[in-house]
């Protein structure tokens, strides 16, 4: 059973959604190349609201989170990001019920 879920909100710059979305591949490329998840990584985005896109991710553990968000390859993709978002929100959250 998976215990920890990563949950980000992006707020992209309306024109930006594109470039957004490569750079979140990018990311996620360059994250499974470090280390191998358990399952894919999910982009999805707002129906309403184009520019707002939700991620999330299941992880190990609390470590395994911890690790990634201090890692190098996340901060120089946040910062790559950067000038296409208008707010970023990262969450992590533990798992309480799976499947009811």
């Amino acid at each position: 059973m998976t215990e920890v879920w990563t949950h980000s909100t992006w707020t992209v710059k309306a024109g930006r959604e594109d470039e957004f979305i490569a750079a979140w591949r990018a990311l996620v490329d360059d994250v499974r190349a470090e280390i191998e998840p358990r399952v894919a990584p999910t982009l999805l985005r707002d129906h309403d609201r184009p520019t707002v896109f939700v991620s999330f991710a299941p992880w190990s553990g609390g470590n395994a989170v911890a690790t990634f968000r201090s890692s190098e390859i996340y901060h120089r993709h946040l910062s790559r990001m950067g000038e296409f978002l208008e707010h970023f929100d990262a969450q992590t959250l533990d798992e309480v019920v799976h499947g009811g």
